[in-house]
């Protein structure tokens, strides 16, 4: 049965936001503005109306049409751009500028994977929502690492150049635009755009004034590395694959054993690192069935939970939490190659299209393509809190593309490097039962920029940001989502539908 809710209050609460009016540049002007390293490909007046995808010149690696053809967008003017800061580099950007309504701010917005496209949804989304907003396909086209084969110019490209030449330009044509300077400047990115964000934060912390890291595939290398790894070692276990029953046993056996420890059975676990559930208890005494593993798959089941790590036991990257096993496709399909992160060690490694997987060796191959350069590798942000910047992380508990548990060491890191009092300008927002980014069981439904606007701007820092799971177009449960270390608890009494009888605190 669902929950009576508030729509409007709850509305007010995950949306808004206020807008003014300004002086205007006329669009068509921008292509007489000279910047460095930069050819406009297009300059236009879009009228207000459904997405019509740009043809021509200036498209370059734009995404797939369908994906905002639906939707209908505010008049803008737009620009595309390609940026030239090396000789090797092909870097394309679009920016849209609200031709009114402006709220006065920039937002740009993160890619996914290995980019390769421009984020044109999410540029959508922030359109509509009163911002200037720009992204890139951080200097190629495609959704692998083929484009760093011989091109050491577009792993910089891709690894942070594209993003802050991109953020550069964008201030420049917001203030020849409007006639001024965003009063704030804010990055918007999730998996792939986690990881731009943490680069900025580290390389560029002047660039943005608040910054949104979800699930963040940082360190880019390890990552990808640690994939490898645990495809090799589940292609040793040949017999370890789970059917789809024997996952559902999995799964529920999880669940007793730890969704409890919140105090409240609810399908959730709102801490996944307390529970200590052993797959052993689940090893097959008799015949073979559904309701049990064999021994092969109980060492699947281990390989998926374990951290990866090297020789001398640092981890490269946490394993996957319990509670997500749904959606772990890796416990049901045997692999017969590494996994969609060997391009990050056959090619920005050995520079090698067709290096031999069975070469691989974790440590000196996470090694050899760390020399790449692409990712952060730094727990001391000191220039960004100094800057007034304000960092929010947010990673779901359930997540099956990037273990979240890195999340929360590189969380822990920062304490450990800079005190561990930061939550004047850090905090994270772990999410019970949300998968990657979005998603999933738990209430993946919040307003990230509102509460980072609020913190930046007004000195507000979120105590817990009110979130919702929708299903068939209705929200059928809220949820507090609260920073870390403290989970959401039930108060006792009231609907565990309803945000309101549940508060933050640490166990």
């Amino acid at each position: 049965m669902k929950t009576p809710l508030f729509p409007a209050r709850l509305l007010a609460a995950l949306c808004g936001a206020a807008s003014f009016a300004f002086a205007l540049t006329p669009c068509e002007q921008l292509k007489s503005l000279s910047l460095p390293d930069t050819t406009f490909t297009a300059v236009e007046a879009v009228a207000a109306g459904p997405y019509q995808p740009p043809t021509g010149a200036g498209r370059g690696a734009g995404g797939p049409a369908s994906l905002t053809q639906q939707q209908t967008l505010p008049a803008h003017c737009r620009v595309a751009a390609t940026l030239r800061p090396s000789a090797d580099s092909d870097i394309k950007m679009e920016l849209w500028l609200p031709s009114e309504n402006w709220n006065g701010k920039f937002q740009m917005v993160g890619n996914g994977g290995w980019a390769g496209i421009i984020s044109f949804p999410q540029m959508a989304a922030a359109l509509r929502e009163g911002y200037a907003t720009s992204s890139t396909d951080t200097g190629h086209q495609g959704g692998n690492g083929m484009f760093a084969l011989d091109h050491p110019e577009k792993i910089v490209d891709f690894g942070w150049r594209a993003v802050h030449e991109t953020a550069v330009k964008s201030k420049a044509l917001i203030a020849a635009y409007y006639g001024n300077q965003p009063k704030y400047s804010y990055w918007n990115g999730c998996s792939t755009g986690g990881r731009q964000a943490l680069v900025e934060v580290t390389k560029f912390p002047n660039d943005f004034d608040g910054v949104i890291a979800g699930a963040p595939a940082n360190p880019h290398i390890h990552l990808h590395a640690a994939g490898v790894e645990r495809s090799i070692e589940l292609m040793k276990n040949p017999q370890g694959a789970l059917s789809d029953a024997k996952v559902e046993t999995l799964h529920k056996a999880v669940m007793a054993a730890c969704d409890r420890l919140d105090g409240l059975k609810d399908g959730l676990i709102s801490d996944p690192q307390k529970c200590s559930f052993d797959p052993a208890s689940l090893l097959c005494k008799g015949a073979d069935s559904d309701a049990c593993l064999t021994a092969p798959q109980v060492e699947t089941v281990k390989i998926v939970y374990a951290d990866v790590k090297t020789k001398k036991g640092e981890i490269v990257w946490t394993g996957f939490e319990p509670g997500g096993e749904l959606q772990y496709t890796s416990l049901k399909n045997v692999p017969t190659q590494p996994g969609g992160g060997w391009d990050s060690i056959r090619i920005l490694g050995h520079q090698d299209a067709n290096y031999d997987f069975h070469k691989f060796d974790l440590d000196s191959d996470v090694a050899l393509a760390d020399k790449s350069g692409i990712d952060a590798h730094t727990f001391d942000l000191s220039p960004f809190k100094q800057h007034g910047g304000k960092l929010l992380m947010y990673h779901g508990w359930a997540d099956p593309g990037i273990a979240p548990g890195n999340t929360v060491n590189f969380y822990n890191g920062v304490l450990a490097k800079m005190g561990k009092d930061q939550d004047d300008w850090l905090r994270l927002f772990m999410v019970p039962g949300m998968l990657h980014c979005a998603g999933g069981s738990g209430t993946d439904q919040f307003n990230k920029m509102a509460a980072l606007e609020r913190w930046r701007e007004d000195g507000m820092a979120p105590a817990q940001i009110l979130a919702a799971h929708v299903s068939n177009g209705q929200v059928d449960m809220t949820r507090p989502l609260c920073p870390y270390p403290q989970i959401a608890v039930y108060n006792g009494s009231g609907s565990i539908h309803d945000a309101a009888n549940f508060s933050c605190k640490a166990q």
